[in-house]
């Protein structure tokens, strides 16, 4: 029934009001591991953007189980990265009349899960 010639799966969030490098962080520990490990790792971690990823990766497994008859037990997280999304520019007023930028940054997080090879 799976009709994507690769066996991958996808799913992204956009626009997440999270900065990338802080995204990146927790993207990193959750890369090449089993899906349900994957999510016990994000579960403990203590991070915000844990829930986001979270997210995203039940998302991305309810993908392959519905729309492409995969198995859930057999998927495991073959690429996780964040890009860079818009950033919002405020001001903080500084003494002596001036002012900062704060760079208000977001993040697009992508994961693609596929079923492991067993070889």
């Amino acid at each position: 029934m799976a009709n994507n010639t690769t066996n991958e799966v996808r799913a992204t969030a956009k626009y997440v009001r999270v900065a990338p490098r802080k995204a990146r962080a927790v993207v990193g520990l959750i890369r090449n591991l089993p899906v349900a490990k994957a999510l016990e790792v994000l579960q403990f971690n203590t991070r915000a953007v844990s829930e986001d990823i979270s997210k995203v990766l039940r998302s991305a497994v309810a993908n392959a189980v519905n729309n492409n008859g995969m198995r859930a037990d057999d998927l495991y997280v073959k690429l996780a990265y964040v890009d860079e999304g818009p950033t919002l520019k405020r001001i903080r007023p500084r003494a002596k009349g001036s002012a900062s930028r704060i760079n208000k940054r977001m993040s697009h997080i992508t994961i693609v899960v596929a079923p492991r090879k067993e070889a």
